[in-house]
């Protein structure tokens, strides 16, 4: 039985997208039993052009450790797009960015209501500057925080992001 659903029409609107971002994701059973604690949780994202990733639940949902997850896919994607508007800043600058490394955490808690959540997402970015460019740690903070306020993931989540630059 397929169900394909557009939800767009349920709500009585056609939303006309800027752009549009697709992925197939594939899961199929490989488990006789499908009682909670025996079904597989292993699927695949696929992101099209041969780029496909394997990916399960967090392992404390029964997941397999090595495989992407979508709490930690979720703070990839912000801390990723946090990243790509830091260094087009930089870029239109002309502040040459050499490198920059970030340990980004998700917080899953729950609620009020008792559902567990996406709380919040820290991220840790490190920048080190190309040799001979100088920056000042006020003006790093102003283009992370131009950065966070132009990120559209974080202006599309509901949980807090907090920006938590590493300094040397």
């Amino acid at each position: 039985m397929k169900l394909e659903i557009n939800t767009s029409l349920l709500c009585g609107t056609q939303y006309k997208a800027m752009s549009e971002h697709n992925i197939k994701l594939t899961w199929t059973k490989q488990t006789e039993s499908f009682a909670y604690k025996d079904y597989n949780r292993d699927h695949q994202w696929d992101f099209g052009e041969g780029l496909i990733v394997n990916a399960s639940s967090a392992p404390q949902f029964l997941g397999t450790p090595e495989y992407a997850d979508p709490e930690r896919a979720f703070a990839a994607a912000l801390s990723s797009c946090h990243l790509l508007f830091f260094i087009a800043i930089c870029s239109k600058k002309r502040l040459v960015v050499q490198d920059y490394i970030d340990n980004a955490t998700a917080y899953l808690e729950q609620d009020e209501q008792g559902d567990l959540v996406i709380s919040k997402v820290v991220i840790r970015p490190e920048v080190i500057f190309a040799d001979g460019v100088d920056v000042d740690r006020e003006t790093i903070e102003k283009i992370h925080h131009q950065s966070h306020e132009k990120c559209f993931l974080a202006k599309s989540v509901k949980s807090e992001v907090i920006v938590e630059p590493i300094w040397e």
